[in-house]
C-alpha cells in the first residue's frame, strides 16, 4: 500500500482567522491538546494507514513547524519512509509564491516527480480528524475512479461553509457548487443514509481531501489547468463533466479549524466525557515529538474533565473543562473554567524566577489567586498574581498588546507578561 501512494499535506496560508495564534508560527505548528500540533494530525492518520512517504507543503513563518517535523519524524535507514517539508521558493522559472493549493502542488512537482506512485493524496494541514485512507484508496480502486474527493454529511447552518456536491447512483459526482447560498440548498439534498438523515445532514460538503491518479494530477496542473491555482474552486468543478470523480462518504469526527471559535471549541471538547475525538485508541495513535518530560506533579487541586499533559507542576484550587499544555505552572489559590493553557517550551530555574522576582517579572505560567475562563493563553505567558480574565459574550472584539478577543474568546499572545492585578 505505501509504495503505491504518496501524500501531499497543504501547509495553510497565512492562517490570519487563527490570529494571535499564527503572528509567529504557521496554521500547522498551532499547539493542540496540550502536546500535539495541528501537521501531526495528517501525518498521524498517513502513518496509521501505512503511508509513510509525506510531502509537506509550507510558506508562511514555516520556522516552527520545520523544527517539529525535523525534531518528529525520524525513520530507520532501511526504510523509505519520510516526512519532508517543501518551503515556496523562487526559482528562475517561477519568481512567485504559491497562489493557492493547486498551485502549491504545481510549483513542488518537481520534487515530487521523482519519487514513483500510482496515487497522490492532497490533505490539508489545519483538520482534526481520524481517518483510514486506506478505505477511500479501496474506494478509489473499485470505483475506478480519476479523483476521490472525501465528503461529509453537514446540515442546513453549516453547508453555506463548504463546497457541495451530488452524486449520481454509482458514487460518482455529478455536480458541485462552492458554498452555496440558503435559497437553493434545497436543491443539493444528497441520500447521506437514514442515520445522517435523521441528524439533519443531508448535504454532502467537500473536506478537501483527494486522491488524484498520478498522472491525472501531474496533466491537469501542468497543462489542462495550467493557470488553475484552487483545486476547490476551479480544478474540481471544471473536471467534473470530464473525469469520473468519485465520493467516499466519511461519518465519523472531522472539524476543519478555521478560526479562534473552531479551533477553541475542537480543544475543549477533548475534555467530554467520550469526546467525539478519540486519543485514547490503540490503532489512531497521534504521534508528536518525544520530549523527555517528567509527570505532571499536582497539589491542592480539585480537578474536573481536564487534560493534563506531561511537566506540569499545578497548585491550582480548581481546574474544571480545560486543557492544560506542557510544562505549565499553575499558582495556588487559581481557577482555570474552559481553557486552554498553552503551557512553555521550557523551564524556569529558580535562580532565574528570583532573578525576576526582583525586577517585578511574574514567574512564567500562572500566578496565585487568578480567575482564568474562556480563555486561551499561548506559549511561555507569564500571568502575574490576582489576575482576572473572564472571556465571554460581553466583551467585544479587540486586539490589545497583550491580548486577543474573538468571539468572546480572550486570547492572550505569546509569551505576554500580564502584570499583577490586571483585569480583562
Amino acid at each position: 500500500m505505501s509504495k503505491e501512494i504518496l501524500a501531499v499535506i497543504l501547509g495553510g496560508g497565512a492562517g490570519s482567522r487563527l490570529y494571535p495564534l499564527t503572528a509567529s508560527r504557521s496554521k500547522p505548528a498551532v499547539p493542540i491538546a496540550g502536546k500535539y500540533r495541528l501537521v501531526d494530525i495528517p501525518i498521524s492518520n498517513c502513518l496509521n494507514s501505512n503511508i509513510a512517504r509525506m510531502f509537506v507543503l509550507t510558506q508562511f513563518n514555516s520556522a516552527s513547524l520545520n523544527r517539529h517535523i525535523k525534531n518528529t519524524y525520524h525513520f530507520s535507514a532501511f526504510s523509505s519512509a519520510f516526512v519532508d517539508i517543501l518551503a515556496a521558493e523562487q526559482t528562475p522559472d517561477n519568481p512567485t509564491w504559491f497562489q493557492g493549493t493547486a498551485d502549491a502542488v504545481r510549483q513542488s512537482l518537481r520534487h515530487i516527480e521523482p519519487f514513483a506512485s500510482d496515487y497522490v493524496l492532497i490533505l490539508s494541514g489545519d483538520q482534526l480528524y481520524q481517518m483510514d485512507f486506506r478505505e477511500m484508496i479501496n474506494n478509489h480502486i473499485e470505483k475506478n475512479a480519476d479523483i476521490s474527493i472525501a465528503t461529509i454529511p453537514v446540515g442546513d447552518r453549516d453547508a453555506p461553509e463548504f463546497g457541495i456536491l451530488k452524486t449520481s447512483d454509482t458514487g460518482l459526482i455529478s455536480s458541485f457548487i462552492e458554498k452555496p447560498k440558503k435559497d437553493v440548498l434545497p436543491e443539493w439534498v444528497s441520500d447521506t443514509g437514514t442515520e445522517m438523515q435523521n441528524q439533519g445532514r443531508k448535504y454532502l460538503a467537500s473536506m478537501g481531501i483527494y486522491i488524484f491518479n498520478r498522472q491525472l494530477l501531474v496533466d491537469l496542473l501542468e497543462d489542462e489547468y495550467k493557470d488553475a491555482t484552487d483545486f476547490g474552486k476551479e480544478i474540481i468543478p471544471q473536471s467534473i463533466e470530464k473525469y469520473k470523480i468519485a465520493s467516499y462518504q466519511y461519518d465519523g469526527y472531522w472539524t476543519d479549524i478555521g478560526n479562534i471559535y473552531s479551533f477553541f471549541e475542537a480543544n475543549l471538547g477533548l475534555t467530554a466525557e467520550i469526546p467525539d475525538f478519540n486519543l485514547f485508541d490503540n490503532t489512531k495513535a497521534i504521534y508528536t515529538r518525544a520530549r523527555m518530560l517528567p509527570p505532571a506533579k499536582i497539589s491542592g487541586t480539585t480537578l474536573e474533565k481536564t487534560i493534563i499533559a506531561e511537566g506540569c507542576i499545578i497548585n491550582a484550587s480548581r481546574v474544571e473543562s480545560s486543557v492544560i499544555g506542557i510544562r505549565t505552572r499553575v499558582g495556588v489559590g487559581t481557577t482555570i473554567v474552559s481553557s486552554y493553557v498553552m503551557g512553555g517550551d521550557y523551564f524556569e530555574t529558580l535562580e532565574e524566577m528570583l532573578h525576576n522576582a526582583e525586577r517585578g517579572i511574574p514567574k512564567l505560567g500562572i500566578g496565585d489567586r487568578c480567575y482564568i475562563k474562556n480563555a486561551i493563553l499561548d506559549k511561555n505567558c507569564r500571568i502575574g498574581d490576582d489576575v482576572r480574565i473572564n472571556g465571554g459574550p460581553h466583551l467585544e472584539n479587540t486586539d490589545h498588546s497583550l491580548y486577543t478577543v474573538k468571539d468572546g474568546i480572550v486570547v492572550v499572545k505569546k509569551g505576554a507578561v500580564v502584570p499583577n492585578g490586571f483585569v480583562i
